[in-house]
């Protein structure tokens, strides 16, 4: 089922050797079948994928190898591994079936979320003081949910992914020590940018909370939904509550009345009846509707949003955030991601686009066979 969806040919043609010289060669579409459907199997390294080669025939057949000839070397497979680095073909897979999902209309593409998770390194330790200018395994360190300070040695893999599917759509990976602020903007670029997708909405956490990702996000007419994070932040301007909210001239909180476009409208709260103003509307209004304000989200991008922040339906949207959360602990507990046994960032990040096919190949396969079951 899981390989139905995947039509390797155009891509394994790329792996072909140059020089018909040597031995009798290795189908390097079987061949990328296996290094595929590896971390499906939990198989984390060449050695371990060998061995299960050679020793499970119901493994070796359904990957396209003849089962009167020996498994492929480790050798064999780690070569091929380096070309499909060199190349970049596990990206551009990638992204094919992705496309082929969106087409299909598994992803739907207009709600997005952007989070990052850290993966261990395969690689010697090296000091935390001394200058990582390779762009390899750094040092890296976060807290959890508790608090608590947790640090590795390793990367971080900087996922966007589709909230509605919850599959990765898009997906960069850095060293550990990389800030997550710094690498929303290239993934939406990635998806909005180079691919012309029209997202409505794309979530992200407090690390997130740089004004250039809420511009970034509106230049392509797109509304960031991020938690404001408030370590070391200044008072709001004079007349706002922190989650930008103007208050009325006697200091309470207005209440949010709609948006129209960027436009955001706050009306009066002893109107409303959520307050009980002791000079009622005199002090403010002459109209029995109360005092109006209204608001342009350009003003202060961090701030106003639509819809306006801390409203149920911003959290509703902030909500969907935790989709990238479970996308991520598939990669992690389901599949091999945090159990790479290759060496630097450019294998790393190919390794980590062979286990994000999987799930994304994986989501083909299925909705492949419910629409040949729905017609049977």
């Amino acid at each position: 089922m899981f390989f139905s969806a995947l039509n390797l040919e155009p891509y394994a043609a790329k792996l072909k050797r140059s020089s018909p010289q040597g031995t009798k060669p290795i189908s390097r579409e079987a061949l990328l079948r296996a290094l595929l459907v590896a971390p499906q199997e939990g198989i984390s390294t060449f050695t371990l994928l060998h061995h299960r080669l050679d020793q499970d025939l119901w493994f070796r057949y359904p990957c396209g190898f003849r089962l009167d000839e020996p498994a492929p070397s480790i050798a064999t497979l780690s070569r091929v591994f380096k070309s499909i680095v060199d190349q970049g073909l596990a990206k551009t897979l990638f992204v094919d079936l992705v496309a082929q999902c969106k087409e299909a209309g598994i992803v739907d593409g207009q709600h997005l979320a952007i989070d990052s998770t850290a993966i261990d390194a395969y690689e010697k330790k090296q000091p935390k003081k001394r200058n990582q200018t390779t762009g390899n395994a750094t040092w890296g360190a976060k807290n959890d949910t508790f608090g608590n300070k947790l640090t590795w040695f390793g990367y971080k893999i900087h996922l966007a992914v589709d909230t509605h599917s919850e599959l990765p759509v898009a997906l960069a990976v850095t060293p550990a020590n990389e800030y997550d602020g710094e690498m929303a903007v290239p993934l939406m670029n990635e998806v909005m940018g180079e691919r012309k997708w029209q997202v409505k909405f794309v979530m992200m956490d407090a690390g997130y909370d740089q004004v250039k990702n809420y511009e970034a996000a509106r230049g392509y007419t797109v509304q960031a939904i991020i938690a404001l994070n408030k370590r070391g932040e200044k008072e709001p301007p004079a007349g706002i509550s922190s989650n930008g909210t103007p208050r009325c001239t006697m200091g309470y909180a207005m209440v949010y009345w709609g948006a129209e476009h960027d436009r955001l409208k706050f009306r009066c709260p002893h109107v409303l009846g959520k307050t009980d103003c002791p000079l009622g509307t005199a002090a403010c209004s002459d109209s029995n509707y109360g005092m109006v304000i209204k608001k342009e989200i350009a003003e202060d991008v961090r701030r106003y949003s639509n819809p306006h922040r801390d409203t149920r339906g911003w959290k509703q949207l902030y909500k969907e955030r935790t989709t990238v959360e479970r996308c991520n602990s598939r990669l992690k507990e389901y599949l091999v991601v945090n159990d790479l046994h290759v060496c630097g960032i450019q294998k790393v990040t190919a390794m980590a686009y062979l286990n994000a096919i999987v799930l994304v190949a994986s989501a083909l396969a299925m909705s492949k066979a419910a629409k040949v079951k729905k017609t049977a």
